[in-house]
């Protein structure tokens, strides 16, 4: 990984796209290029970017994409239960036939993309996962 220091002054860091990095992050790009593939299976990103050369390796997501899918799906599918649940006289049998795989369905589809956007949010902040890091030990531009 390659840090770009701004001229003449070797202790600020070049500014990265917040929003744009999560944009590709969420579509499971890398952040700085946009091109290249950001997991080379279901949820284990690359070490380095194939067309950027970007690396990958500090950037440790943790558990923060799992906490965040069990936010957004709890918050989805609750929400809909209670709306069907207004709106119909469905039996509890099918309350789960339907909501349980909606869950499942919904969490899965949900993981990779959201990983993406924490790896590109450490990414664009300089973060080094979650672990900290020191700019020091990387090789300058």
């Amino acid at each position: 990984m390659s840090v770009n220091y701004v001229a003449g002054d070797p202790h600020k860091r070049e500014k990265r796209g917040l929003m744009p990095a999560i944009k590709r992050g969420l579509l499971s790009k890398c952040p700085q290029c946009g091109e290249g593939k950001l997991f080379g299976s279901f949820l284990k990103p690359v070490d380095l970017c194939a067309v950027c050369a970007e690396d990958f390796m500090p950037q440790k997501a943790d558990d923060l994409p799992a906490y965040l899918v069990v936010m957004l799906v709890g918050h989805i599918t609750i929400g809909g239960f209670l709306a069907t649940e207004m709106l119909t006289e469905w039996p509890g049998w099918l309350h789960l036939a339907v909501w349980v795989p909606v869950t499942i369905v919904l969490s899965l589809v949900m993981l990779q993309p959201v990983k993406g956007g924490v790896i590109a949010l450490q990414w664009a902040n300089y973060m080094h996962g979650f672990g900290g890091g020191d700019d020091t030990t990387i090789n300058q531009v």
